[in-house]
């Protein structure tokens, strides 16, 4: 969660009154990403109030899949339900969400059902998961996020990919395991919302880059058509030259070519070098987040490399 103390007790009330419903062995994982307001605190008191409520605070805003991953390495029920704080998910639909996984699923994702959301962020999603599905080769439901139920097996699962560049949602995905979709309500936003354009677009050049290297297979291509059609120019050129058609050869031909390649040059280095930059990234395998405080016993937790 991120700056979301105004939330956090209706989101406690809520989340314990369904759960209670189902079991009384049950814990709740709040994970703090570096807020600014008085989450933290928040999460102390909710923490001591209740014992099967953990608390994780981190260091800094390492962003919402960093902070997933921190919550998902602690838990340790054999199914975990992960959800946002913005009560968009609504946790009344949890019962439903378990009790389609007893079906014998180990994955049951929430298919939001009339998204409330402004019209730019729906457009924008669904344009970002009809790329995403070109450039996989896989199909990705625009309705589908994080919300939803995962067995033990698959967390753990997931838990084992240490990339730097997280994307749930792709990630579960990955791993397999019997999957299938439940249609639920979704809500309008408890608070505004803290994903700027910038920073989804930030998000989806990440998410791109590291489940696809189609873009450099698209590149490659686009080279050879470039270099077949320029070969095939040349040979019309050679052809006019000889007929006596071109007496004067073009200026302006001459520096529409040489801008157009120049372009087309720095495009393809900076391709490679966005994906030669998410490789360094990778590979110097810095934490994939920092705790700063925890409400859990000192052994009851560890901060995985």
């Amino acid at each position: 969660m991120y700056q979301a103390a105004l939330l956090l007790n209706e989101l406690v009330t809520r989340i314990e009154r369904e759960l209670t419903t189902l079991s009384p062995d049950y814990e709740i994982i709040l994970v703090d990403d570096g807020s600014q307001d008085e989450s933290w605190a928040g999460i102390q008191h909710q923490a001591a109030r209740n014992p099967r409520i953990k608390g994780l605070r981190l260091s800094r805003n390492f962003g919402q899949h960093h902070a997933l991953t921190a919550g998902l390495d602690l838990a340790q029920g054999q199914w975990v339900v992960v959800m946002d704080c913005d009560l968009q998910d609504q946790p009344e639909e949890i019962g439903r969400l378990y009790r389609k996984a007893l079906e014998g699923y180990d994955v049951v994702l929430a298919s939001r059902q009339q998204r409330q959301d402004t019209w730019l962020k729906t457009t924008l999603s669904k344009a970002f998961y009809r790329l995403l599905s070109y450039l996989t080769d896989t199909r990705q439901d625009p309705q589908v996020a994080n919300f939803g139920i995962y067995h033990q097996r698959v967390i753990t699962r997931v838990g084992q990919l240490r990339e730097s560049i997280r994307y749930f949602p792709t990630m579960v995905g990955w791993v397999g395991f019997r999957q299938t979709t439940l249609p639920v309500q979704h809500a309008a936003a408890g608070r505004p919302g803290t994903y700027s354009l910038r920073r989804r677009l930030r998000l989806a050049t990440d998410v791109l880059l590291a489940h696809s290297d189609k873009p450099l297979r698209l590149t490659a291509c686009l080279g050879l058509l470039l270099s077949a059609g320029a070969f095939m120019l040349g040979l019309l050129s050679l052809v006019r030259f000889w007929l006596g058609q071109i007496t004067v050869p073009g200026y302006a031909s001459l520096i529409i070519s040489i801008s157009f390649f120049s372009g087309l040059i720095i495009l393809v280095l900076g391709i490679v070098g966005l994906y030669v930059g998410k490789t360094f990234e990778q590979v110097r395998n810095r934490p994939l987040y920092i705790v700063r405080d925890t409400t859990c016993e000192p052994l009851a937790y560890e901060n995985p490399v």
